[in-house]
């Protein structure tokens, strides 16, 4: 395996994106996700790649989350525009929600946060019986993009989506399976020949039928969307977030056993809309410390 930090490799119609940066458990960054939105858009052009899977590099994680870094200043004007339109995570993981053919995450190890997110935007979710998975944003302060949201509630439906952002838990082994976090779960000597062989499987059918068949079901998924209205809500949302004591805290306290609990702030937060063509929330913000 090079050093690339994501590999591609291609077995007749398979193609197989791995994530690759082992020390830091596979999370991903801006410049990897801007990667696989190319691949992603350029292998949907045409036929050659007719299931898409996705892994780690190594045995100890799939992806353990989003590692924020600078997001390049030289990509093409098309990435360009999309990256004005989205950030890196949801360009990336939209992409992979409706490539036209079928994708596959062999969960080979830790999946959490975009991890867990990109896991939902695939069609099928093959995972190690050992697995262990988690959504800490509320854990961490954060408030997640309303896109990964509904991702989850696609795949999981509310009640299950609220148990796993409101409770930021982490899940293992065969829970995973009977909450529908994962399709099949596979011992870890089994898991490499258990994907390719219901990748192979899917292989087979007919070209026209895996891509008609695919958009149909996503057709469904898209008739539940927000409004203008409620996408400027939730952007306020997470701008609040981000400007809270809650995400200092929460980024001190991940790297420990505690959880931050204890000193998260009450905030009081008064929300206005800028007049005329702006999409952008004005936001005023007064918070103070939570009595214990």
């Amino acid at each position: 395996m090079s050093n690339e930090a994501l590999e591609v490799e291609k077995k007749d119609y398979t193609c197989t994106l791995i994530l690759n940066r082992q020390e830091k458990r596979n999370s991903v960054t801006p410049q990897m996700l801007i990667k696989l939105y190319q691949l992603l858009d350029e292998f949907s052009k045409g036929d050659d790649v007719r299931v898409v899977v996705f892994r780690g590099a190594g045995d100890k994680a799939f992806c353990a989350g989003y590692d924020i870094g600078s997001i390049p200043t030289e990509v093409s004007p098309k990435v360009q525009r999309e990256l004005d339109r989205k950030n890196p995570v949801e360009l990336a993981l939209e992409c992979v929600k409706n490539f036209p053919y079928p994708t596959i995450a062999m969960m080979n190890g830790y999946t959490f946060g975009a991890g867990f997110n990109l896991a939902m935007c695939c069609d099928i979710r093959i995972a190690v019986d050992d697995i262990r998975m988690g959504m800490p944003p509320a854990r961490l302060g954060l408030v997640y993009h309303p896109d990964g949201i509904k991702q989850f509630i696609d795949v999981l439906g509310m009640a299950r989506a609220k148990e796993v952002f409101l409770t930021a838990r982490t899940y293992q082994g065969v829970e995973t399976k009977e909450k529908g976090l994962v399709d099949f779960l596979v011992p870890r000597s089994e898991l490499e020949s258990f994907t390719y062989q219901f990748a192979e499987d899917i292989t087979k059918n007919a070209p026209l039928s895996l891509k008609g068949i695919k958009k149909i079901l996503n057709m469904f998924g898209r008739s539940w969307t927000l409004s203008e209205e409620d996408l400027k809500e939730a952007e306020a949302l997470i701008r609040v977030a981000f400007a809270s004591q809650d995400l200092k805290e929460g980024q001190a306290a991940s790297g420990s056993e505690r959880r931050p609990g204890g000193v998260f702030t009450k905030t009081q937060t008064k929300i206005y809309w800028q007049v005329e063509t702006s999409a952008k929330p004005v936001i005023l913000l007064k918070s103070r410390k939570a009595k214990n």
